[in-house]
């Protein structure tokens, strides 16, 4: 059987809801043939569901718990849920796998659908591939039961009292946060009830914004994506910090007092210092992924830590940390991974070990940011229509090959193709800010020319 991967890309599988491949007959296919592949073993078999806030969710919803049920498999049924606490719940609940259905921060018209395995760690990529197989095998109907073997669906009423439960387990009994005022941005997406109460019952005077969602105006202008308007809003009200999820609630980009941007880079190094001071960093080892800047892997060079560099996306990440027995790991982008709490990226986890940082040395965001001082880096993105190899382009090498010659020894260039939406990404990094931003620039347009 193949274990190639066609509908799967690095973070299950996404597109424009009601087109292919984010359609209602792909949807029920997709639940079905999970079902399959985990239904084994004497007695019931049942799967986690959940979504984030976007109006396509219940079409997508229904159309995976049809085919879940028609497998003879219950389906627990969470509705809109952060992906991370859908993981949580998943393991807890000792279900068989998860379901979610969200497009994470691309906007309100796209959807997708992941798995995760019983444990709440991602599936891997050859089961990806089984399920995708079996889709389309006639053997997977046929084996459909009927009458009362069918599968049922059930809500889970309580979950979100679980997850909150669960969320304020990992910060320390000790501390407090009744003496900080938080801005927390949601996105409008699934942390929206979830994140402002978690902060609350810690002690929090809470500011929430982007929690009313619509439908439509999910990562609109705001959350992880677009922390602008909490930057706003953190000086407008003279808080200590602002705290920015993104639209499923995997990710967090948080804000200073000052309006400074904290990443998820400036965040692996903040946790990474304390733990490393406390002996706790695994093997003084911190796994990111190409993207993350240079500035961080100095820093914990320094510190006589090292960073362990994957290829792009948090499940490289998680499972060079499983491989290697490491317990800290994540993404420039705010998806950062604490295995010794959970098996996902969490950005309201994330945000709670920044903060027990901030009280266990008693500093302000800013200061603790500034222990990894960032290379300047330059992102840009390109639409494209198709996504070509550019190892079989003649043109797109040696253009390539020019940029990293102009970059020189002390830059970095980085082009790979989103794995969830159909752009190009070009990184430069280097210690010349205006040249890396020319050659990031120059090489984006000539690429764009030759791929569209």
């Amino acid at each position: 059987m193949t274990d190639t991967r066609k509908l799967f890309g690095t973070d299950g599988v996404r597109g424009v809801a009601n087109v292919y491949p984010m359609t209602a007959d792909v949807a029920l296919q997709l639940g079905r043939a999970l079902a399959y592949v985990i239904k084994y073993g004497p007695g019931r078999h049942r799967i986690v569901v959940g979504k984030d806030t976007r109006i396509s969710g219940y079409l997508l919803e229904y159309a995976t718990v049809a085919g879940i049920c028609s497998m003879g498999v219950d389906a627990l049924l969470l509705g809109p849920f952060p992906t991370p606490g859908i993981a949580h719940i998943t393991s807890s609940m000792r279900a068989d796998a998860g379901v979610v259905i969200s497009a994470s921060h691309n906007p309100y018209q796209d959807n997708g659908i992941k798995f995760f395995s019983g444990n709440g760690f991602k599936l891997p990529d050859e089961l990806e591939a089984r399920i995708e197989v079996l889709m389309t095998q006639p053997e997977v109907e046929g084996a459909c039961p009927t009458a009362t073997e069918v599968g049922q669906a059930f809500r889970i009423d309580d979950a979100r009292g679980r997850y909150i439960s669960f969320l304020k387990s990992t910060f320390p009994k000790e501390m407090e946060l009744d003496d900080l005022k938080i801005v927390v941005d949601c996105a409008h997406g699934a942390t929206y009830r979830v994140a402002p109460e978690v902060f609350t019952e810690l002690g929090a005077e809470v500011i929430p914004m982007g929690v009313r969602p619509n439908g439509k105006n999910i990562n609109l202008k705001c959350g992880a994506t677009a922390p602008e308007s909490m930057t706003t809003l953190v000086k407008r009200h003279g808080a200590d910090l602002g705290i920015a999820l993104d639209g499923d609630g995997d990710r967090v980009i948080m804000v200073d007092d000052r309006g400074g941007i904290v990443d998820g880079d400036h965040m692996m190094g903040i946790c990474a210092l304390d733990l490393l001071e406390r002996e706790k960093l695994r093997r003084k080892t911190v796994v990111g992924t190409v993207m993350s800047n240079l500035g961080l892997e100095l820093a914990l060079k320094d510190k006589g830590a090292r960073l362990l560099r994957t290829p792009v996306g948090d499940r490289y990440v998680v499972e060079a940390m499983l491989k290697g027995g490491y317990n800290l790991g994540g993404e420039q982008s705010g998806h950062v991974v604490f295995l010794n709490h959970t098996s996902t990226g969490d950005g309201i986890l994330t945000a709670l070990r920044v903060l027990a940082v901030m009280l266990r040395k008693n500093k302000p965001l800013a200061d603790l940011a500034a222990f990894v001082p960032k290379s300047p880096q330059v992102l840009i993105n390109v639409m494209v229509k198709e996504k070509k190899d550019l190892k079989t382009l003649p043109q797109a090498r040696h253009a390539i090959h020019e940029a990293e010659k102009r970059l020189g020894p002390k830059g970095r260039l980085l082009v790979r193709y989103s794995g969830t939406e159909p752009k190009l990404r070009v990184m430069a990094e280097g210690e010349n800010e205006s040249l890396i931003q020319q050659v990031a620039q120059d090489l984006a347009n000539g690429l764009q020319a030759m791929l569209n």
